[in-house]
């Protein structure tokens, strides 16, 4: 990439450190509803949005509450790390100024919701870098599908080939690989089993933002 104008973040695993507060959740909902989740549950909800969780829940466990009611509950039992523990990964917040000092334009893309976003971000002093703050539920899309990366490039005002999506999930990089974007691999550790699979597929990976210089060489 000769020249990046715009600049979309996923948020878990890629700014914060951040993924290990879902790992179980799916399961930890279900058995805080007295139900005894389905095995392999957590890897079955492990890349939904929220809304996509709701509506598996509802379908696989005969849940009767609204998706909005699971959603909410589903933020509450994650509220405490992102308003008091997680914290922004290595080199994020050098590697932010860097680019704001370039010039370039830098929105957020999460399936996080926004009240959580909003709050860690502005704990860890990362959310002033940002011109908006885009999520799975917003868009009304997954990950799965390019909508928010698309809506998140719209915003930018950046052509795809000048904007580059940063991502940690390998079927995240797909999906924003597809839509045509320059793709940059973020190695986190909750991801590590799909770390060579992220690198043949990705346009260019780091495994800490110190290494952001990369994206220019």
């Amino acid at each position: 990439m000769n020249k990046m104008k715009g600049a979309i973040f996923d948020m878990d695993g890629t700014l914060l450190d951040s993924m290990h507060v879902w790992r179980t959740k799916g399961e930890d909902y279900l058995r805080s509803r007295g139900l005894e989740p389905h095995a392999g549950a957590n890897e079955a909800t492990q890349y939904m949005s929220m809304a996509q969780m709701a509506d598996y829940f509802r379908a696989e466990y005969g849940l009767r509450d609204s998706e909005q009611q699971i959603i909410d509950d589903l933020n509450r039992m994650v509220e405490n790390q992102y308003l008091h523990v997680v914290l922004a990964k290595e080199g994020v917040p050098e590697a932010l100024e860097r680019l704001a000092g370039q010039g370039v334009r830098m929105c957020v893309a999460t399936a996080t919701d926004l009240p959580l976003v909003e709050a860690a971000l502005k704990r860890t002093g990362l959310l002033p870098y940002f011109s908006a703050v885009f999520t799975c539920t917003g868009v009304g899309a997954g990950k799965d599908r390019p909508d928010i990366y698309c809506c998140a490039q719209e915003h930018l005002g950046a052509a795809i080939s000048e904007t580059v999506v940063f991502e940690d999930a390998l079927y995240a990089v797909r999906t924003a690989k597809r839509a045509g974007f320059y793709v940059a691999g973020v190695y986190d550790y909750w991801e590590r089993k799909k770390w060579s699979e992220i690198q043949a597929l990705a346009d260019i990976c780091i495994h800490s933002f110190s290494e952001i210089e990369r994206i220019w060489k």
